[in-house]
């Protein structure tokens, strides 16, 4: 039996977490569920919306899932996403994008991952007021991150049995960060020389993802372009409800579900649970337990594929529980 830490959220969060749960055990998982807090009620309880001991937790035990959470704005706390990925070196995102059967989308075939930086760019965070009127953000790119996220994507290409990397860049505009990125890019697909490799501007990728992203397979770039590109490919495939998403590191993962904690419909029984059960999917594969991933998979299709029970995100007339007692049935 596996240890997890369980970070439930807020809103939907523990609705989604409780019912993902459910599914987990009914596809033979084994997991010792740690719960851990974060969000709007650990702010109430310890003034920090990821409180030292959670961290503390994910560092124990390695591995965690985790529900929606809200950052209080205004209140001078930072992001609770960014400081997962700043505290435990959560340096690669990984979100993998895929058709799946009932959901009415203008695409066929799409099956990609976007893999993003994680850890600087412009999201690093250093931004300041040179004068009154005028804010200065500064764009970090290192070698060393630059390195660490190419290699992560071409070893995932490779350990998924995937053809193609596209590296994805603005080098025209930013030639010293992004053209260094480019020169480190081109050193490591040297040793991929089974793998195709490609180059790609992120404006003309923006504009072939519209047209057709089916020729797409694995697509690596830094923190911004993955932020904006992330969310692009999900809303190919049916939107955030229905995509997974992970972020790793080399001694951490946390998996998450990548939409927001939906206020307007927390308690009422109305969620979605795919994105964090298919979340929870690529935890179970990360460790090891590939049999319950695979079942979980499968139900995922073939309950969306039924068209019954389903939420109304999705369609359909149900709620949250019958969704569940129909992906559980389906396992």
């Amino acid at each position: 039996m596996t240890s997890v830490v369980m970070i439930a959220g807020d809103g939907i969060g523990p609705e989604v977490m409780s019912a993902s749960q459910r599914i987990l055990q009914a596809a033979g998982a084994s997991l010792d569920w740690i719960p851990a807090p974060a969000g709007l009620d650990a702010v109430e309880k310890f003034g920090d919306p990821l409180p030292d001991q959670t961290l503390d937790l994910i560092r124990k035990h390695r591995v965690a899932l985790k529900g929606p959470c809200t950052t209080p704005v205004g209140k001078g706390y930072r992001s609770i996403n960014v400081r997962l990925r700043k505290e435990l070196e959560l340096f690669a995102s990984v979100r993998p994008v895929q058709t799946l059967p009932g959901i009415k989308v203008p695409y066929e075939k799409v099956d990609l991952i976007v893999v993003r930086e994680n850890t600087e760019g412009l999201y690093a965070g250093m931004e300041h007021v040179v004068v009154p009127g005028v804010v200065e953000s500064l764009r970090l790119v290192t070698r060393d991150a630059a390195e660490r996220i190419l290699r992560y994507a071409f070893e995932l290409a490779r350990h998924q049995g995937r053809r193609k990397v596209t590296v994805v860049h603005k080098a025209s505009v930013m030639p010293l960060s992004d053209g260094m990125f480019l020169k480190i890019a081109d050193q490591t697909a040297d040793d991929f020389p089974f793998l195709e490799y490609e180059q790609q501007t992120i404006d003309h990728l923006s504009l072939e993802l519209a047209l057709d992203p089916s020729p797409y397979d694995v697509l690596v770039m830094e923190n911004l372009f993955g932020d904006v590109v992330s969310d692009l490919c999900a809303g190919l495939v049916g939107g955030l409800g229905v995509v997974p998403g992970a972020n790793i590191g080399e001694r951490y993962a946390v998996f998450e579900a990548v939409h927001g904690s939906a206020p307007d419909i927390a308690g009422k029984g109305l969620a979605n649970p795919i994105a964090l059960l298919r979340s929870a999917a690529m935890m179970l594969d990360h460790i090891g337990q590939r049999d319950a991933a695979t079942r979980i998979e499968r139900s995922v299709r073939k309950t969306l594929e039924a068209n019954a029970g389903l939420t109304r995100d999705l369609g359909g007339t149900g709620n949250t529980e019958s969704i569940t007692e129909r992906l559980i049935a389906n396992l």
